[in-house]
């Protein structure tokens, strides 16, 4: 590992030179692409547990699925791993082919063994993104018999209802879909784990680089798989640095210490858009930001708290300024460009109406609550701007900060009050939102599935009804009116404080060109990029 701590060297020398005393100006290794980015929601580098945007876009450089699609048209599916794929006549069964002469970075050969052990892994170990591939009937009892090898190079994917045939592929480009290395990761195996404690911090991926090391809350660092399939990358290795802080970003940016600041906030737009090295890209991204209200909080279970918290929040401002250039505000769970997307925005700031319902609900005088809060500076102060505007009528709310990991622990726990955060969808269907902010279907602490309506204990078994048979509907128009409908209804009882929809901003040095926005992060690619 010398090398990559060479590299890694390289990276963090650069913050020295960038508050050296006088003029100095750095400049990052002509093949080396180092980008600054908060990465401390990290938690696993294996695709069967990733569920956080900084690990899916690494996997999204690092690993091959079995589908991809076009990221300026995700209508567009193509396959990768898989060359091609056949339905059957009732609907149930995809059999798929893998394509020739594709080969892992250790060497191995990628087979049907490859795309059935991480299919079947990812139901065996049953982590949180595992809800994507259990929707089509699997568990840990079915599921060698129902995804199946029947030859070198073919295997059968048998479902237990006919299911759109593009919302199958769409789940299949999720992080769940990126095939791993069997024999690499069987080799590592203890104690039956699949390999479960070596892949969490290792690699056994097919994409355009590798993962050589992650330091977590410091580094990760990829270098170039000569075995990939397809061209490759101009950059020998790339590195992420771990920079929470805006500010800092924007002056190594400037100073030419890295090549990519990725978390600019609205000051920072400003001042590089006026610099004439520098270039500021932005793309409007399927993610949502939202609180997620505990339902076992005895304050924020009564149906008209949920209502005047969501006219305690003053959109407008937060989106005119804290978050400028960042979001547009959006208030129903599936994003624009999706499918069934409900654009109204029936909230605003209105103190007046938000006392009356607490008044409803028997709580003229207000209450106390917590919200837990990542610490990165835009969180920070969104939370804070809403933290005022709750107090307006009466709602004292303590703010609780922490890094990605415990935030994202205590929220799985179900332990928090309130959560303010960030969800994007895993794959580019409507029903990748609606199965985890609108169905919930084992409310109990130990149950199965974990979505996000699951996390604020929402018992809602008749909306998962209705969200179940969205999937099945085979008409578009049909099937949009029903995520439309959906959305009207979880806009007037959710506990969920829909606020606003990303536009991903980031900075680049001009020379640095080729990183590509996509719509989801694990379409982010940075395999093109020059300098």
């Amino acid at each position: 590992m010398k090398h990559v701590q060479k590299f890694v060297a390289v990276a963090l020398m650069c913050t020295a030179v960038a508050f050296a005393p006088g003029p100095v100006k750095a400049e990052t290794p002509a093949d080396t692409l180092i980008q600054a980015w908060a990465i401390d929601d990290i938690i696993t580098l294996d695709p069967a547990e990733v569920f956080e945007f900084s690990a899916s876009e690494v996997l999204g450089n690092s690993y091959q699925g079995l589908i991809g699609y076009n990221v300026n048209d995700v209508s567009e599916i193509f396959g990768v791993v898989a060359e091609k794929w056949d339905v059957s006549e009732d609907g149930k069964t995809f059999t798929f082919t893998i394509r020739d002469g594709m080969k892992f970075a250790s060497g191995n050969p990628i087979t049907a063994d490859d795309a059935v052990y991480t299919l079947q892994r990812v139901i065996k170990l049953d982590k949180s993104p595992a809800f994507i591939l259990t929707q089509f009937g699997f568990n840990a009892d079915n599921v060698d018999a129902m995804i199946r090898k029947t030859g070198d190079m073919t295997f059968e994917f048998e479902m237990d209802k006919p299911y759109a045939p593009t919302l199958v592929l769409y789940c299949l480009t999720a992080t769940v879909g990126f095939i791993v290395d069997s024999e690499l990761v069987k080799s590592n195996e203890v104690d039956g784990d699949f390999g479960y404690n070596w892949l969490k911090t290792n690699y056994a991926g097919s994409g355009a680089f590798t993962i050589r090391d992650w330091r977590a809350n410091e580094a990760i660092v990829l270098e170039r798989n000569d075995n990939y399939s397809g061209e490759a990358p101009p950059m020998a290795r790339a590195i992420y640095r771990h920079i929470p802080e805006t500010a800092t970003q924007r002056l190594l940016l400037e100073q030419g210490d890295i090549d990519i600041a990725r978390n600019v906030g609205a000051e920072e737009i400003a001042a590089l858009s006026t610099n004439a090295d520098i270039v500021v890209e932005s793309g409007v991204k399927g993610s949502i930001y939202y609180l997620g209200l505990n339902q076992k909080n005895e304050y924020l279970s009564k149906p008209q708290v949920r209502q005047a918290m969501k006219y305690l929040v003053d959109y407008a401002i937060i989106a005119d300024t804290i978050m400028k250039g960042k979001v547009i505000p959006h208030q129903a769970f599936l994003p624009r460009g999706f499918l069934g997307a409900l654009e109204e925005t029936p909230f605003s700031l209105n103190v007046d109406k938000a006392k009356e319902l607490l008044a409803e609900a028997g709580l003229p005088d207000g209450f106390t609550v917590t919200m837990d809060t990542r610490n990165t500076n835009e969180i920070t102060a969104m939370a804070q701007a809403i933290q005022q505007t709750m107090a307006l009528a009466g709602i004292n709310m303590e703010l609780i900060p922490g890094d990605g990991q415990q935030t994202l622990t205590k929220y799985r726990a179900r332990n928090h009050d309130i959560y303010i955060g960030r969800w994007g969808p895993d794959y580019q269907d409507p029903h990748t939102n609606a199965d985890t902010f609108a169905r919930n279907p084992d409310n109990s602490d130990d149950a199965a599935s974990k979505p996000l309506a699951w996390r604020n204990a929402w018992d809602i078994p008749e909306m998962t009804l209705k969200a179940d048979a969205a999937i099945l509907e085979g008409d578009a128009k049909k099937r949009a009116q029903i995520y439309i409908d959906l959305q009207t209804e979880h806009q007037q009882t959710s506990p969920f404080v829909i606020m606003f929809q990303e536009i991903e901003v980031l900075a680049r040095r001009k020379n640095v060109e080729g990183f590509i926005v996509g719509p989801s992060f694990n379409d982010n690619s940075f395999k093109a990029v020059t300098k």
